[in-house]
């Protein structure tokens, strides 16, 4: 295959020829865990990789976000070459933790027709620990494509509970994505495709997703 024909949908599709929905969730998951991006300073990062567990100065009382798309962080963070972002972070966590969240979530916008009014929206939002947005996911070059990826803000109980019960491990994975960028620079967009974390559809319910799907 060309390398400059290849994008995301190619490479995780996960049946020939199926359309991806626009709202959907895709993840690097296994039958108990999920794995979610974040990118932090060294101080933070480095740290929380060693340990297994997010330091002192990692700030709960802070809106924190998680990305199950590799590709979205990448466009978040630049690679791992913004300020403050040089640590990417693959985070495995509880599985029952992840659609917890999700289900106690509230959309980070009003919805009309989803939620009766906008009173009641900042009502839902003001009482949820957790809200989601969905951004265009990203091909590997970080151009945006038709369907959303997830992301998923924890505050308050939820951000605890993340930090403290539903992490099973914490992997520092800047050296992939420098190589990873290295190669979509250099052209080379089926190696770098390779080395991507196949990102499956994440099964879920329909009532945990439909209070969150515009």
């Amino acid at each position: 295959m060309n390398d400059q024909t290849v994008t995301l949908p190619d490479v995780h599709s996960e049946v020939s020829g199926e359309q991806e929905p626009k709202f959907r969730v895709r993840a690097r998951h296994t039958a108990s865990t999920v794995t979610v991006y974040q990118a932090y300073r060294p101080e933070i990062g480095l740290a929380a990789a060693r340990d297994g567990r997010f330091p002192v100065a990692w700030k709960r009382d802070r809106m924190t976000w998680i990305k199950p798309s590799f590709t979205w962080m990448m466009y978040r963070c630049g690679w791992g070459t913004k300020e403050g972002q040089e640590t990417v972070l693959a985070v495995e966590i509880s599985r029952d933790g992840f659609v917890r969240a999700l289900r106690n979530a509230c959309l980070s916008h009003y919805v009309p027709g989803l939620h009766d009014d906008q009173g009641a929206w900042k009502r839902q939002l003001r009482r949820a620990s957790a809200r989601v947005q969905w951004d265009p996911e990203r091909d590997l070059r970080l151009n945006p494509l038709p369907y959303r990826s997830l992301q998923l803000g924890l505050s308050g109980e939820a951000a605890a509970l993340y930090a403290d019960e539903w992490i099973v491990g914490i992997e520092d994975v800047t050296p992939l994505a420098t190589e990873v960028h290295g190669l979509v620079r250099a052209g080379r967009l089926d190696r770098a495709a390779g080395l991507l974390p196949v990102e499956r559809p994440f099964p879920l319910d329909e009532d945990v997703l439909a209070h969150l799907r515009p």
